[in-house]
This record gives C-alpha cells, structure tokens and sequence, in this order.
C-alpha cells in the first residue's frame, strides 16, 4: 500500500522547505580528525564518494565506520567527529571552514601519507519551528550502505552529480544545488520508512500522535534497547495504553512489531552485505548473541548461519561494510 509510506514521508518533511545549504567537497588523507559542533535548525549530510572514514559521537552510540558510496544523514544536527581512525582527537570544523554561509561552498584539503578520501558535506537550513514531532523522534544519525543507495537510482546520480566540483560558479547553481539536496534529503529517508508502506494499518495510526511517534522511532530506530516501558514513555503514553492502541490501530502488538522490523533488517544484512554475522545483533539491537539467535531461528525457522548460506554469495555485495 504506497500511499501509507508516502504519507507518512509527507508528514514528516512536508513542513520542512530547505532555506539554504552550504556544501562542501572534502579530500583528506590520513590521518585527519574534524570535530563539527552541533548545527541548530540544520540537517548534517556526508557522502563517501572514494575511500572511508569513521563518524563518531558522544555518549553511548558506537563509531560509524563509511564506505565509498554510503550515505549518512543527521536529521538534528547532532554534533560528531568525521576520522581515519575512530578514537582519533581532531581539529573544530570552524578552524578549517570558518565561513559556512547558506548558499556558499567551501573546498577542504588535508594533507597527509596515509589512505586517501573524498566526503561530499553538506549543511541542510531549514526553519526550526516546522519540525514536527516525527521528525524529531528520528535518530541521531540515519545511514544508508552502498547497496542502500544503489537501489535508488536518482538519489545515487543525485549525490555524484552534487559531488563534481565543476558544478559551482555556472547559472542559477544556487538555487539548483539547493532544490537538488533538498530532493537527495527526501530520497535518503524514503528507504528508511518504505517498509511501513505495506502495512494497511499505517493511515489510522498517523492520526495518532503518539503511535505515529513510535511507528517512526521503530523504523528508524530498531537498533536501540527499547524496552516496551521505554517506547511508550518516548511517545507520552502509559504501557497499558500504548500498546492497547498500538494493538488496535497497527494490527499487531509494539514488542512483535519491533522484533519484525529488527528481523528484517538483520535478513537484510545477511543476505546483501558482507557485515560479519557476529556483528549482526548489536546492530539489530541486540546485546547478546544467544538472544539475538533465538530471535532469529523463532522468526525465520533457521539459525542466521543458514539464512546466509542459503543465499547466492554472486548477490551480496562483498564489500567489507561496517
């Protein structure tokens, strides 16, 4: 059912016009480490387009290693560190690009003797008292993998063809560099909630505000350690309530919900990437992986193991992803 997911898109980023972008290309060779702070009212964007580099952020969330051709999204703005190396101490964003006008581009070169990378960077305005709740409930950082990408056909010409510096300086560039990430922003998050598209239920849930909250947060969010308790106090609801409605209006109850959305990621990651099956679970959000393999043999009827295995190796993507 396409409406549902299209819906659901519209909700979230119909109020959400860009204002302006700056964007940046950046090639650095190792080692290198940029610290960027926290952008208010700013959708942060990276683009591998050669090579690799970790992005990392306070607290509890894990480094995020790119490879050429990801994505990575950052809803918020949330402040991180791009590196060779993930515990590498770098030098503020501000040192190295001080003017990051909307509307402007900027070039960054780091020298160095080590591997090189080319990032494409870009800093997405947009009006700060539009952002609906589902928009906030999105994650810190949103990622999508090579084969992510390659499955979007515009987004992947998108991208390479915002990443070719001889773009700049020719008629009208602004305002089509503009309208050209604010349509890569839209084609990145459409991936993420597609799968909600085949649940009939998805139009009476979105006039719920609170399980319309949660059915983003499990969609976008599945590799956190949501307990039941935890999902409803996110959303402002009760545990009885919550997932009395959740049952009534999604047709299923919250924990099966989010154990089939981690399931099917997982498959996902099996099947079509080379990630190590012993990374599977934590970013499926599993902390054990006794757990995570009972999860999985209940669900699918077979151990992660035999999933892959019966899966034609010529269909994955063998790149070491992270």
């Amino acid at each position: 059912m396409e409406s549902g997911g299209n819906d659901l898109l519209s909700e979230l980023l119909r109020p959400l016009r860009l204002t302006g972008v700056f964007d940046s290309l950046w090639t650095v060779r190792a080692p290198w480490a940029i610290e960027g702070d926290s952008e208010q009212s700013c959708a942060i964007l990276h683009y591998m387009v050669e090579g690799d580099c970790w992005i990392s952020s306070g607290g509890d969330c894990p480094p995020i290693q790119l490879h050429q051709g990801d994505l990575a999204v950052f809803p918020t703005g949330t402040a991180h560190r791009l590196s060779d190396l993930p515990d590498r101490q770098g030098v503020p964003l501000k040192a190295v690009l001080p003017e990051r006008e909307p509307g402007t581009s900027g070039v960054l070169v780091v020298e160095g003797t080590g591997e090189r990378s080319r990032i494409l960077c870009a800093g997405l305005h947009y009006d700060a008292t539009a952002a609906t709740s589902l928009y906030r409930a999105l994650p810190w950082s949103l990622v999508l993998d090579r084969t992510q990408v390659d499955k979007e056909p515009l987004l992947r010409e998108t991208l390479a063809s915002l990443a070719v510096a001889e773009r700049r300086g020719e008629p009208g560039s602004q305002l089509v560099t503009l309208r050209a990430f604010e349509m890569a922003f839209v084609l990145a998050l459409r991936p993420l909630l597609r799968e909600l598209s085949a649940n009939p239920a998805v139009l009476p849930a979105l006039r719920h505000p609170g399980i319309s909250r949660a059915l983003v947060i499990v969609s976008t969010r599945f590799s956190e350690p949501w307990t039941i308790e935890a999902l409803a106090r996110e959303v402002g609801m009760s545990r009885s309530a919550f997932t009395a409605t959740f049952r009534e209006l999604v047709g299923e109850a919250p924990a099966r919900h989010l154990t089939g959305r981690r399931m099917q990621e997982a498959a996902r990651l099996l099947t079509e990437t080379a990630v190590p099956q012993a990374a599977v679970p934590p970013r499926v959000g599993y902390q054990s992986a006794v757990g995570f393999h009972l999860a999985f043999r209940k669900w699918f009827g077979t151990t992660p193991g035999e999933y892959r295995g019966n899966w034609p190796v010529h269909k994955r993507d063998r790149q070491d992803v992270h």
